[in-house]
């Protein structure tokens, strides 16, 4: 069952249909919306400052999603994939991104809709990523628009995750 703990006098809340593996971690001003999963050894850690999430978001394996106290919540909205390993700290992703396996976005960085932060980039605090572009690099900088194939895979990434949770269930 997964770790769901109480911090600071904040109970992390949970919309429907949501599913989180064994070992996920969640814990303190946390809300995520319908449809999430979170999964194994992912860490959603609401303690030093609120993390909100939208529907149909899903947050891989090893996925760290932190704030910095005080200072920079995290924003996440809907139909977000965060990949396998990556860091999201104290910035805001909008609807519809695919941020990529072992990616870091820091803190008060804006991710706009249909972005793609691809594997291994790392976007510097305040970055404000387009929407409808690629970023790769470090630091990461735009390298071209998504275009409709790599729209398909956000959509199709976010699609395929809460049937993937079924599997487990």
């Amino acid at each position: 069952m997964a770790l769901i703990k109480s911090v600071r006098g904040f109970d992390p809340e949970f919309g429907k249909n949501c599913w989180l593996a064994d070992n996920a971690t969640v814990v303190g001003d946390v809300k995520m919306g319908d449809n999430c999963t979170v999964w194994f050894n992912a860490v959603v850690r609401g303690d030093v400052h609120e993390i909100r999430i939208g529907n149909d978001t899903n947050i891989q394996d090893g996925v760290v999603i932190h704030g910095t106290y005080q200072k920079s919540g995290t924003y996440i909205g809907s139909r977000v994939s965060i990949a396998h390993n990556a860091v999201v700290h104290g910035c805001t992703i909008h609807d519809n991104v695919l941020i990529g396996m072992g990616a870091i976005v820091m803190d008060n960085a804006i991710i706009h809709s249909g972005a793609v932060i691809a594997a291994g980039a790392v976007v510097l605090a305040g970055t404000v990523v387009e929407a409808n572009s690629i970023y790769a690099g470090m630091p990461a900088k735009k390298v071209k628009d998504t275009g409709d194939e790599m729209i398909e895979v956000i959509r199709r990434t976010a699609d395929n995750y809460p049937k993937y949770a079924q599997w487990f269930e």
